[in-house]
């Protein structure tokens, strides 16, 4: 991230990783160096064998009380590149969650190679989907075209190969690979860009532009063959950006904008990191923050990423497991509020940084104990909260 401190830390997201996860997106490129691991089919064969946890993280003993309107889930990050906690990872969370999220980045590098988009997705994806199936989850899928470690800028691939998104050629690629997505991994919920209205705020205008292009002409070809009922598309908004709390603290935004450039969505999805946004605590977050961004518009919303840490950034924001805690509960709130129909956190396990190649990135702090368990997956005061509210009857 290039951007300056302190509002370097709100623009901070995903790069593309080969750790052998379905390009998760955030962090794990930094692995890229160490490790390639591949083969999900051992991952799956893995996640058969009866897993050795603590009790209290392994399975949710509280009696359900209420109802919510939201799914719930996470992605698959794992603490270290250790394939066999990935596993145990999942089989922690697999357990309570409604549904999974995918957030992937286009995997440029493939395409420009001549990798089909179908061989792509069988490196990168189908396991995980059958995986994710077998547990019985919904699936979500939020494709990323830009860089999402530093939103003003393109896919590092692309800058590497000097292209760029804002020509027709490569927005072929990801349309061919929008159409392969929809075929192999039959996404339950499916997000076309990631944080449009962060992109749109601080990159250059004509790739702004390539994105509107690209994810129109993609949702086109969706609903040549898919209803709007049968695959609901959307694209991210970034939540501090809308409300004006990121990016030098500007007035309140919204995201009209958006909305215009994207007619194709029937679901809004949020991306939220308050604590980014200069919450200093949970309970100072506005009951409408998440309905102020949808405003008066008959929008179903989805969480599709966000968190808070359970530790301190110093120089940036401080934090305890507690307040951690306090931030699930209130979530709750903002989503009932709102009348949400998903929540997702894409860190399950806070990140190992010992394990990660030195130098640290300085900002990757202010992302390691998101988690609701530790790096060693012991249990967090959060995953009581989480279990809490997961244990709430679904009504979707």
């Amino acid at each position: 991230m290039r951007q300056s401190v302190p509002t370097q830390a709100g623009l901070i997201k995903p790069m593309t990783s080969r750790f052998g996860m379905p390009h998760c997106s955030r962090f794990w490129s930094i692995f890229t160096v160490v490790t390639s691991i591949r083969s999900w089919t051992v991952v799956i064969s893995l996640a058969a064998v009866t897993i050795a946890c603590p009790r209290s993280a392994r399975e949710p003993e509280i009696s359900s009380s209420g109802t919510r309107s939201y799914l719930m889930g996470f992605s698959v990050i794992p603490s270290r590149p250790d394939i066999k906690l990935a596993v145990r990872s999942m089989e922690i969370w697999t357990k309570r969650a409604d549904a999974a999220i995918m957030h992937l980045d286009v995997p440029w590098a493939l395409l420009l190679a001549g990798t089909s988009p179908e061989d792509a997705l069988r490196k990168d994806g189908v396991d995980l989907e059958h995986y994710y199936r077998s547990k019985h989850l919904k699936l979500v899928v939020t494709i990323d075209v830009t860089n999402g470690l530093a939103r003003e800028s393109e896919a590092p691939p692309l800058v590497a190969a000097h292209r760029s998104i804002t020509e027709p050629a490569i927005q072929r690629l990801y349309r061919n690979y929008v159409r392969a997505l929809v075929e192999m991994l039959h996404p339950d919920y499916l997000g076309l860009a990631a944080e449009t209205n962060l992109v749109r705020q601080i990159a250059p205008r004509p790739v702004y532009d390539a994105i509107i292009r690209m994810t129109n002409d993609a949702a086109s070809d969706i609903r040549r063959s898919r209803s709007a009922t049968a695959l609901p598309l959307y694209i991210s908004v970034q939540v501090e950006t809308a409300w004006g709390r990121l990016v030098q603290q500007r007035a309140y935004a919204g995201i009209d904008q958006d909305l215009r450039d994207f007619p194709f969505v029937n679901i809004l999805g949020l991306s939220s990191y308050p604590y980014l946004g200069g919450f200093k605590d949970p309970g100072q977050i506005p009951l409408d923050y998440y309905t102020r961004v949808r405003g008066s518009r008959a929008l179903p919303v989805m969480v599709v990423e966000g968190g808070w840490p359970s530790a301190s950034a110093k120089g940036f924001f401080s934090s305890s497991p507690e307040m951690q805690a306090r931030y699930i509960s209130r979530q709750s709130e903002l989503l009932e509020a709102a009348n949400a129909i998903g929540v997702f956190q894409l860190s399950f396990t806070d990140l190992d940084l010992g394990s990660f190649p030195k130098p640290v990135p300085v900002i990757l702090p202010l992302f390691a104990t998101l988690g609701l368990v530790d790096a060693n997956l012991n249990p967090k005061p959060a995953l009581a909260t989480w279990d809490t509210v997961f244990a709430r009857r679904l009504q979707h």
